[in-house]
């Protein structure tokens, strides 16, 4: 994933050099001077969790007896998702604007329990897997700080925050998320003005300031043998890399 992350931010900068050797006439000189303008946004994003077991567990039989377990979850890989939305643009100034974008993300986890206590014939661990599909609604607000525009690109930075509904889950997941997430969100990009349109590729980081684990799913939870695993989890927070074009 960081050699993906360092090959996009190279080709953004390749780009801008290239289109900097020389003065050329510029497209749509006015659109930056509009006060308010829209438009749509797609793009790809990666996602993960990060899990804080509890570590070593002690569960009640049903004989009334004691024992200790120890269970671990992780999200052992980014996985991918794609991105759809709309953007509202506000100009504060000649360098600052604001952003507000509603969106959709659609994704997957992959979700790995390993089971240190009950093991296999082999010895290896018990393991289990959840897939659990995510769908958020979000209404990330950026501040954007741009570089003086050079013929047809300004490059820009970005912070901001991302406030979003959990749209996914399952009465029978052994994980499950709380509806609410917000993420703190770091990003650069540039802008491409072309004949028609401006082109804005960004490259976003996103970490979330919440605890998004549902302490309370475990007893709601009809299967009581997931039970364990569930409580395995102490807390859990987003985090999210996303490659955004923004067509303005």
């Amino acid at each position: 994933m960081r050699r993906h992350i360092i090959a996009i931010v190279l080709l953004l900068l390749t780009l801008i050099d290239a289109s900097a050797q020389e003065k050329r006439v510029q497209n749509r000189p006015y659109t930056d001077l509009r006060p308010f303008h829209f438009g749509v946004v797609v793009g790809t994003h990666l996602q993960d969790i990060e899990f804080e077991n509890i570590g070593m567990q002690v569960i009640t039989n049903e004989d009334g007896t004691t024992q200790e377990k120890l269970i671990t979850c992780d999200q052992d890989r980014w996985d991918g998702g794609f991105t759809v939305g709309v953007l509202g643009e506000a100009r504060l100034g000649t360098y600052f604007a604001l952003r507000c974008a509603p969106t959709l993300y659609f994704g997957n986890r992959h979700l790995t329990f390993h089971n240190f206590t009950d093991k296999m014939e082999d010895g290896a661990p018990i393991i289990r897997r959840q897939d659990m599909k995510s769908i958020y609604i979000a209404t990330d607000f950026n501040l954007i700080y741009s570089a003086q525009r050079f013929n047809n690109h300004r490059p820009y930075m970005l912070v901001g925050l991302n406030p979003m509904v959990n749209l996914s889950g399952k009465d029978e997941d052994i994980i499950r998320l709380k509806k609410f997430d917000c993420l703190l969100e770091v990003g650069i990009g540039c802008d491409f003005y072309l004949p028609f349109f401006k082109l804005r590729p960004e490259l976003k980081f996103g970490y979330g300031l919440m605890n998004t684990f549902d302490t309370d799913h475990a007893s709601k939870m009809k299967d009581r043998n997931q039970v364990v695993y569930t409580n395995s989890v102490r807390n859990s927070r987003s985090k999210m890399v996303c490659l955004t074009f923004y067509f303005e």
